[in-house]
């Protein structure tokens, strides 16, 4: 039996057989939700990374290419990294979904921080990140759920892979991320249009002024 199906799935008769899980069947769930289109990929930046560019190349891995090994990120002189991930919106996270491996070169220790771009390792390590997780080792997929209600207003993201299982160098093959988009801009614009017209409209109404003052202060009194 088969314990991965997703209640997304909405297919009649859906099964895997004689309990054999098909990874092709989880497109659909992981699809729902994805913020790959939401990334700027080219504003992704990797500290410590051994190869230059291997960090943004696991980040542009597509949900069908997530169990390829190649290409792979790799820590250079410790098992630390930091990566800072932009969106091209206002993000509300659902989860983070990881793969690294059953090796002793699996990120163990993973702190997050939202809408930080001045992150080095030092601060990081002494900053309480906005939420710190525990990874496992196993070359499947984790799909790590954060607390939304602190991942409500993210623009970016920043993960720094503190330690791993043991091994010198850390190693990851795969990272994506689910949750609600915004694009910035349209809601505040309209608000602000609307607050900047309102008062030059009641300028020309005494009356509404002094009902404006009135509700707003408590001063609506003052002849």
């Amino acid at each position: 039996m088969s314990t991965h199906c997703h209640d997304e799935h909405d297919h009649s008769g859906h099964n895997h057989g004689d309990g054999e899980h098909d990874h092709t069947d989880d497109i659909t769930p992981a699809l729902q939700y994805s913020l790959y289109q939401h990334i700027t990929f080219d504003d992704i930046t990797t500290l410590n990374e051994a190869q230059p560019e291997s960090g943004k190349a696991v980040v542009k891995k597509t949900w069908a290419e997530r169990m390829e090994e190649k290409p792979e990120l790799e820590s250079d002189a410790d098992e630390q990294l930091l990566m800072h991930i932009p969106f091209t919106g206002q993000v509300k996270l659902h989860s983070i979904l990881i793969r690294t491996s059953n090796s002793s070169s699996a990120p163990q220790t993973l702190k997050v921080f939202i809408n930080r771009d001045d992150l080095d390792f030092s601060t990081a390590s002494d900053l309480s990140p906005t939420q710190q997780f525990e990874l496992s080792q196993t070359s499947e997929i984790q799909d790590i759920s954060v607390k939304r209600a602190l991942f409500g207003k993210v623009q970016s993201l920043t993960l720094f892979v503190e330690d791993n299982y043991g091994e010198d160098v850390s190693r990851l093959s795969y990272l994506g991320f689910k949750g609600d988009w915004m694009q910035l801009g349209r809601a505040p614009t309209n608000i602000l249009y609307e607050a900047a017209a309102n008062p030059n409209d009641h300028t020309i109404k005494g009356t509404s002024v002094n009902q404006m003052g009135s509700s707003l202060g408590g001063r609506g009194h003052g002849m």
